[in-house]
């Protein structure tokens, strides 16, 4: 589901890091090496029907590259 993020994400947390992340080996070879993280937070969020809503979306996150791949989890309105 695309998503456009509308404000800022709060209540950020560290899912996993390091070896704990599955997807390691795609992440290194397609975004580059890094501290990889995988994060989790919250967020107002415009859905492609046009409605807004706040969200708690997953995305990995490195040192140096930024934050990739962000998806919803889950509504919470």
């Amino acid at each position: 589901m695309p998503l456009t993020l509308l404000g800022p994400i709060t209540r950020v947390e560290t899912i996993a890091k390091g070896r704990g992340i599955r997807e390691l080996a795609r992440l290194n070879k397609l975004y580059g090496k890094g501290r990889w993280r995988k994060r989790k937070g919250q967020a107002e969020v415009l859905l492609p029907d046009g409605t807004i809503c706040r969200a708690e979306i997953h995305w990995y996150e490195a040192t140096g590259i930024g934050k990739r791949e962000f998806k919803i989890k889950r509504l919470l309105d």
